[in-house]
């Protein structure tokens, strides 16, 4: 089994899921007393955060990369970003290591093209939805996904960083996500959903949702030890 280096803390309330993933599809796949073997470098998502919205980018890819070589270097053979907005540095990262990186969005194009759906509504934080490097991969790899209206994105935005990543969990905000999802297939055509916050899955499942759920994280952690169990 390879060893994976995990970027994590963005925010560490859906990296422990990731942890938790990787771990049971290890002893699902293994058997016996068997997990994953995980470098984790976790980071501060205050300082991350305080980046996104000033946009300051180049130091928020400065800092992934920094992480990801000292990964490298600790004996990690393969790498996960453990969130999708910060996969907007993604090439960058990948360019400053010499083991592959696996990328949520590939995993997830993957997953939904075998799934026979054509229009999934991408749900995940402003920087996500708006900007073309997760949209574009999503396309590189056959989805055409949509987003919701400037209103939703501003809400599912605010429920992200205002209550999930602080480890809140509020009824009000699970309604309005299925709410936003329940539009999107009546007024758009949706034909899926894609939780493209590593936190949403902490707050809705796939039988809150009208039609098929795509958990990014979920998805992410299955591609990773698809790649560590790889002979």
């Amino acid at each position: 089994m390879k060893t994976l280096g995990l970027l994590g803390g963005m925010s560490w309330e859906s990296t422990a899921v990731y942890y938790q993933w990787l771990n049971r599809l290890a002893r699902e796949r293994l058997g016996g007393q068997h997990s994953a073997k995980l470098l984790i470098w976790s980071a501060d998502f205050a300082t991350i955060a305080a980046m996104q919205a000033a946009g300051d980018w180049g130091a928020a890819t400065a800092l992934l990369a920094d992480a990801a070589r000292r990964l490298e270097a600790a004996g990690a053979e393969g790498l996960l970003i453990c969130a999708n907005t910060m996969h907007k540095m993604a090439m960058e990262v990948a360019a400053a290591v010499n083991i592959p990186l696996i990328h949520v969005a590939d995993a997830t194009a993957s997953v939904i093209v075998a799934s026979g759906a054509v229009r999934p509504l991408l749900m995940a934080t402003r920087f996500t939805m708006e900007q073309p490097f997760y949209l574009e991969r999503l396309r590189t790899g056959g989805v055409e996904a949509i987003t919701p209206n400037l209103e939703d994105r501003q809400r599912l935005h605010a429920i992200i960083y205002d209550e999930l990543v602080q480890g809140r969990f509020e009824s009000a905000s699970k309604a309005a996500v299925v709410a936003i999802a329940a539009r999107a297939v009546s007024q758009e055509g949706a034909d899926g959903v894609i939780l493209g916050c590593t936190e949403f899955g902490l707050l809705v499942g796939a039988r809150d949702m009208p039609v098929p759920v795509f958990d990014t994280t979920e998805i992410h952690a299955r591609a990773a030890m698809d790649f560590a169990l790889a002979t």
